[in-house]
Protein backbone atom coordinates (compact mmCIF):
# COMPACT_ATOMS: atom_id res chain seq x y z
CA UNK A 1 0.00 0.00 0.00
CA UNK A 2 1.87 3.89 -0.99
CA UNK A 3 1.66 5.47 1.91
CA UNK A 4 2.12 8.68 -0.29
CA UNK A 5 -1.41 10.35 -0.22
CA UNK A 6 -0.38 11.55 3.24
CA UNK A 7 2.86 13.31 2.15
CA UNK A 8 3.69 14.17 -1.52
CA UNK A 9 3.16 17.48 -2.13
CA UNK A 10 3.68 18.29 1.09
CA UNK A 11 6.43 20.52 0.34
CA UNK A 12 3.89 23.07 -0.82
CA UNK A 13 3.50 23.79 3.04
CA UNK A 14 7.08 25.59 3.25
CA UNK A 15 5.80 28.14 0.66
CA UNK A 16 2.67 28.54 2.35
CA UNK A 17 4.49 28.80 6.00
CA UNK A 18 7.04 31.38 4.72
CA UNK A 19 3.72 33.46 3.22
CA UNK A 20 2.49 33.72 6.91
CA UNK A 21 5.91 35.00 7.92
CA UNK A 22 7.12 32.24 9.60
CA UNK A 23 11.08 30.81 9.16
CA UNK A 24 11.13 27.78 8.22
CA UNK A 25 13.30 24.71 10.44
CA UNK A 26 14.19 21.66 8.65
CA UNK A 27 15.89 19.27 11.02
CA UNK A 28 18.31 16.22 9.14
CA UNK A 29 18.29 13.26 11.46
CA UNK A 30 20.54 9.74 10.10
CA UNK A 31 18.16 6.59 9.97
CA UNK A 32 18.87 4.07 12.48
CA UNK A 33 20.61 6.45 14.15
CA UNK A 34 21.67 5.52 17.56
CA UNK A 35 19.27 2.18 16.98
CA UNK A 36 16.11 2.25 14.70
CA UNK A 37 13.70 2.79 17.76
CA UNK A 38 15.70 5.89 19.09
CA UNK A 39 15.59 7.02 15.49
CA UNK A 40 11.71 6.24 14.79
CA UNK A 41 11.06 8.15 18.51
CA UNK A 42 13.22 11.37 17.30
CA UNK A 43 11.23 11.19 14.00
CA UNK A 44 8.20 11.62 15.90
CA UNK A 45 9.09 14.35 18.29
CA UNK A 46 10.35 16.68 15.31
CA UNK A 47 7.04 16.63 14.17
CA UNK A 48 5.84 17.38 17.63
CA UNK A 49 8.28 20.04 17.55
CA UNK A 50 7.88 22.75 14.74
CA UNK A 51 9.90 21.46 11.95
CA UNK A 52 8.94 22.28 8.74
CA UNK A 53 10.11 19.54 7.08
CA UNK A 54 12.54 16.84 8.20
CA UNK A 55 15.50 15.33 6.61
CA UNK A 56 16.00 11.65 7.27
CA UNK A 57 19.58 10.95 6.13
CA UNK A 58 20.28 7.49 4.55
CA UNK A 59 23.57 5.98 6.26
CA UNK A 60 26.48 5.91 3.86
CA UNK A 61 30.45 4.46 4.66
CA UNK A 62 32.20 7.51 2.66
CA UNK A 63 29.71 10.35 3.02
CA UNK A 64 31.85 13.38 1.29
CA UNK A 65 29.78 16.18 2.64
CA UNK A 66 29.45 14.87 6.22
CA UNK A 67 31.95 15.86 8.86
CA UNK A 68 32.74 13.56 11.98
CA UNK A 69 29.47 13.99 13.98
CA UNK A 70 27.59 12.44 10.61
CA UNK A 71 29.99 10.68 9.67
CA UNK A 72 30.26 8.62 13.11
CA UNK A 73 26.42 8.26 12.91
CA UNK A 74 26.50 6.59 9.50
CA UNK A 75 28.62 4.08 11.19
CA UNK A 76 26.80 3.33 13.85
CA UNK A 77 24.20 3.07 11.96
CA UNK A 78 25.56 0.81 9.14
CA UNK A 79 26.98 -1.63 12.05
CA UNK A 80 23.35 -1.68 13.34
CA UNK A 81 22.22 -3.37 9.96
CA UNK A 82 20.66 -0.21 8.80
CA UNK A 83 19.91 0.16 5.03
CA UNK A 84 18.23 2.50 2.61
CA UNK A 85 15.48 -0.18 3.15
CA UNK A 86 14.91 0.65 6.45
CA UNK A 87 15.02 4.78 5.83
CA UNK A 88 11.96 3.67 3.72
CA UNK A 89 10.95 1.42 6.50
CA UNK A 90 11.29 4.51 9.49
CA UNK A 91 9.66 6.79 6.80
CA UNK A 92 6.40 4.65 5.84
CA UNK A 93 6.25 4.11 10.27
CA UNK A 94 6.26 8.04 10.36
CA UNK A 95 3.49 8.54 7.68
CA UNK A 96 1.02 6.29 9.17
CA UNK A 97 1.01 7.47 12.33
CA UNK A 98 0.27 11.32 11.48
CA UNK A 99 -1.28 12.07 8.24
CA UNK A 100 -0.84 16.01 8.96
CA UNK A 101 3.09 15.43 10.09
CA UNK A 102 5.32 17.37 8.21
CA UNK A 103 6.94 16.00 5.12
CA UNK A 104 9.91 13.68 4.63
CA UNK A 105 12.98 14.45 2.72
CA UNK A 106 15.15 11.22 1.85
CA UNK A 107 18.77 12.41 1.94
CA UNK A 108 20.99 9.94 0.50
CA UNK A 109 24.36 9.89 -1.69
CA UNK A 110 24.64 8.57 -5.13
CA UNK A 111 26.06 5.15 -4.56
CA UNK A 112 23.17 4.07 -2.24
CA UNK A 113 20.50 6.29 -4.40
CA UNK A 114 22.10 3.73 -7.42
CA UNK A 115 21.86 0.33 -5.70
CA UNK A 116 18.33 0.57 -6.78
CA UNK A 117 17.92 2.64 -9.81
CA UNK A 118 16.11 5.52 -10.42
CA UNK A 119 12.94 4.03 -11.07
CA UNK A 120 13.15 1.99 -7.92
CA UNK A 121 14.34 4.77 -5.70
CA UNK A 122 11.70 6.78 -7.22
CA UNK A 123 8.49 3.59 -6.48
CA UNK A 124 10.49 3.41 -2.92
CA UNK A 125 10.08 6.70 -2.39
CA UNK A 126 6.66 7.45 -3.21
CA UNK A 127 5.74 3.89 -1.47
CA UNK A 128 7.12 5.31 1.88
CA UNK A 129 5.28 8.27 2.03
CA UNK A 130 8.32 10.90 0.90
CA UNK A 131 7.46 14.02 -0.03
CA UNK A 132 11.01 14.27 -2.13
CA UNK A 133 14.29 13.53 -2.26
CA UNK A 134 18.27 14.96 -2.02
CA UNK A 135 21.14 13.21 -3.45
CA UNK A 136 23.96 15.31 -1.88
CA UNK A 137 26.97 14.39 -4.31
CA UNK A 138 24.87 14.49 -7.53
CA UNK A 139 25.02 17.58 -9.21
CA UNK A 140 22.15 19.14 -10.81
CA UNK A 141 23.28 19.13 -14.35
CA UNK A 142 23.75 15.35 -14.31
CA UNK A 143 20.20 14.10 -12.96
CA UNK A 144 17.63 13.87 -15.51
CA UNK A 145 17.50 10.09 -14.98
CA UNK A 146 16.77 10.04 -11.33
CA UNK A 147 14.66 13.94 -11.86
CA UNK A 148 12.77 12.18 -14.16
CA UNK A 149 11.60 9.13 -12.24
CA UNK A 150 10.37 11.02 -9.62
CA UNK A 151 8.50 13.53 -11.28
CA UNK A 152 6.72 10.73 -12.15
CA UNK A 153 5.65 10.15 -8.86
CA UNK A 154 4.65 13.61 -8.32
CA UNK A 155 8.36 13.78 -6.27
CA UNK A 156 10.66 16.58 -6.72
CA UNK A 157 14.54 16.33 -6.13
CA UNK A 158 15.99 18.89 -4.40
CA UNK A 159 18.77 20.99 -5.29
CA UNK A 160 22.08 21.55 -3.24
CA UNK A 161 23.53 25.24 -3.91
CA UNK A 162 27.33 25.75 -2.71
CA UNK A 163 28.82 29.41 -1.17
CA UNK A 164 31.47 28.73 -4.71
CA UNK A 165 28.96 27.98 -7.03
CA UNK A 166 29.13 30.79 -9.99
CA UNK A 167 26.45 33.65 -10.12
CA UNK A 168 25.60 32.36 -13.84
CA UNK A 169 25.10 28.04 -12.88
CA UNK A 170 23.66 29.47 -9.47
CA UNK A 171 20.97 30.76 -11.82
CA UNK A 172 20.96 28.07 -13.51
CA UNK A 173 19.98 25.81 -10.75
CA UNK A 174 17.58 28.01 -9.29
CA UNK A 175 15.48 27.98 -12.31
CA UNK A 176 15.12 24.48 -12.76
CA UNK A 177 14.88 23.90 -8.70
CA UNK A 178 11.80 21.94 -7.24
CA UNK A 179 10.61 21.68 -3.63
CA UNK A 180 13.17 24.52 -2.16
CA UNK A 181 17.03 25.15 -2.32
CA UNK A 182 19.84 23.98 0.11
CA UNK A 183 21.64 26.78 0.07
CA UNK A 184 25.70 25.20 2.11
CA UNK A 185 26.05 28.11 4.18
CA UNK A 186 29.85 27.90 4.18
CA UNK A 187 32.73 25.86 2.86
CA UNK A 188 34.02 22.37 3.98
CA UNK A 189 32.09 19.48 5.37
CA UNK A 190 28.41 19.73 8.23
CA UNK A 191 29.29 20.35 11.69
CA UNK A 192 28.05 23.49 14.23
CA UNK A 193 29.68 26.12 15.16
CA UNK A 194 32.08 26.98 12.15
CA UNK A 195 29.82 30.30 11.40
CA UNK A 196 28.76 30.89 7.43
CA UNK A 197 30.52 32.13 4.22
CA UNK A 198 29.87 35.97 3.72
CA UNK A 199 28.65 35.30 -0.01
CA UNK A 200 25.13 33.96 1.83
CA UNK A 201 23.67 36.96 1.68
CA UNK A 202 24.29 37.25 -2.18
CA UNK A 203 23.83 33.53 -3.07
CA UNK A 204 20.48 34.07 -1.99
CA UNK A 205 19.68 37.18 -3.98
CA UNK A 206 21.08 35.04 -7.47
CA UNK A 207 18.44 32.30 -5.84
CA UNK A 208 15.28 34.54 -5.76
CA UNK A 209 15.73 36.48 -8.63
CA UNK A 210 15.54 33.09 -10.37
CA UNK A 211 12.87 31.06 -8.25
CA UNK A 212 10.07 31.52 -5.97
CA UNK A 213 10.66 28.51 -4.33
CA UNK A 214 11.74 29.55 -0.38
CA UNK A 215 15.68 28.55 0.51
CA UNK A 216 16.73 27.17 3.49
CA UNK A 217 20.38 27.47 4.66
CA UNK A 218 22.37 24.30 6.09
CA UNK A 219 26.18 23.46 7.47
CA UNK A 220 27.26 25.38 10.64
CA UNK A 221 23.73 25.78 12.42
CA UNK A 222 24.40 24.75 15.75
CA UNK A 223 22.47 26.89 18.35
CA UNK A 224 19.83 29.90 18.53
CA UNK A 225 22.52 32.26 17.39
CA UNK A 226 23.52 31.39 14.40
CA UNK A 227 19.84 29.66 13.63
CA UNK A 228 18.77 33.38 13.48
CA UNK A 229 21.43 34.35 11.57
CA UNK A 230 20.93 32.60 8.85
CA UNK A 231 17.37 32.97 8.82
CA UNK A 232 17.67 36.47 8.44
CA UNK A 233 19.55 36.20 5.08
CA UNK A 234 17.36 32.88 3.91
CA UNK A 235 13.87 31.59 4.68
CA UNK A 236 15.19 28.93 6.81
CA UNK A 237 17.66 26.32 8.24
CA UNK A 238 18.53 23.16 8.29
CA UNK A 239 19.86 21.86 11.65
CA UNK A 240 21.91 18.21 11.25
CA UNK A 241 25.43 17.79 13.46
CA UNK A 242 24.11 20.09 16.19
CA UNK A 243 20.91 17.81 16.69
CA UNK A 244 22.41 13.98 15.84
CA UNK A 245 24.95 15.05 18.23
CA UNK A 246 22.72 15.70 20.79
CA UNK A 247 20.28 12.53 20.19
CA UNK A 248 23.05 10.57 20.41
CA UNK A 249 24.33 11.61 23.84
CA UNK A 250 21.21 12.73 25.56
CA UNK A 251 18.80 10.63 24.06
CA UNK A 252 15.69 11.81 21.96
CA UNK A 253 13.69 13.68 24.59
CA UNK A 254 16.53 16.23 25.47
CA UNK A 255 17.24 16.49 21.87
CA UNK A 256 14.05 17.31 20.34
CA UNK A 257 13.88 19.79 23.69
CA UNK A 258 16.52 21.81 22.16
CA UNK A 259 15.11 21.60 18.52
CA UNK A 260 12.49 22.90 20.02
CA UNK A 261 14.59 26.18 21.55
CA UNK A 262 15.24 26.55 17.82
CA UNK A 263 11.77 26.91 16.86
CA UNK A 264 11.17 29.48 19.66
CA UNK A 265 14.51 31.36 18.58
CA UNK A 266 13.22 31.56 14.73
CA UNK A 267 9.78 33.09 15.91
CA UNK A 268 10.83 35.52 18.25
CA UNK A 269 10.93 38.88 15.94
CA UNK A 270 13.95 40.34 14.53
CA UNK A 271 15.60 43.38 16.30
CA UNK A 272 15.75 46.10 14.05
Amino acid sequence: MSHAASSRGNLRRLMDARAGGRKLLVPFLTAGYPDRKTCAEALAGLADAGADAIELGVPFSDPLADGPVIAAASELAIAGGTSIEDAFDLAAGYVRAGADRPPLVLFTYLNPAASLGPDRLAEACADAGFAAALVADLPYDEDPAVAAALARRGLPLIRLAAPTTPAERLAELARGAEGFVYLIARTGTTGAGAGTDARVAEQVAVIRANTDLPVVVGFGIGDTESARRAARLADGVVVGSAFVERLGRDGPAAAVGWMRTLRDALDRPVSV
